[in-house]
């Protein structure tokens, strides 16, 4: 009889601590994929980086907003300071993020870098540099990116703290956070 009620007890503590299934949600230790990214399907000339998950790339030009989009890179000691604060503009579900891994070694460091840092939100990988050339500056810069794909503000350098991200992403995009 102890047996059993062992058995039931530990099959109950097992099958309340797993987690539902949800389809929207990454699981731990994937990269999001970037077919969630909102683009104008109709611009398909210009800029094309691939999805650091490996996914079909994205047209840069065809990106629509709302939508925050980080420039970073593993080996960019801002980048790393400021992605918490992203993090939490992610959590509050409000805005889409997109992260361009810029001048990375290889699609592995990139991976380990967002795995390792929660960046639970599509990812570009740009090996080359090649969004300079689109918007301008190098690393960290964060774009934000109007309905009507324009960029409404480039905040270039550092965000120094979470009450800048969320101001400006309420200041540029009209957002409600």
């Amino acid at each position: 009889m102890r047996k059993i009620i062992a058995i039931i007890t530990c099959s109950l503590l097992l099958a309340s601590c797993s987690a539902p299934s949800n389809k929207e949600s990454n699981a731990i230790g994937e990269i999001v994929s970037c077919a969630t990214i909102n683009t104008d399907r109709i611009t398909t000339k210009g800029t094309v980086l691939p999805c650091l998950d490996g996914g079909p790339g994205i047209v840069m030009e065809a990106l629509r907003g709302p939508v925050v989009v980080n420039v970073w890179g593993s080996w960019c000691a801002p980048c790393i300071e400021e992605m918490p604060y992203f993090v939490a503009l992610a959590e509050t579900g409000k805005i889409n993020i997109v992260g361009v891994d810029v001048e990375e070694k290889n699609v592995a460091a990139g991976k380990k870098f967002a795995l390792s840092h929660g960046m639970n939100w599509p990812i570009l990988y740009d090996p080359d540099g090649r969004t300079k050339a689109l918007y301008g500056m190098g690393v960290p810069v964060t774009w934000y990116i109007n309905a009507k794909g324009e960029v409404a503000y480039r905040h270039v350098g550092l965000v120094k703290s979470r009450k800048i991200l969320f101001d400006e992403v309420r200041k540029y995009l009209d957002v409600d956070l």
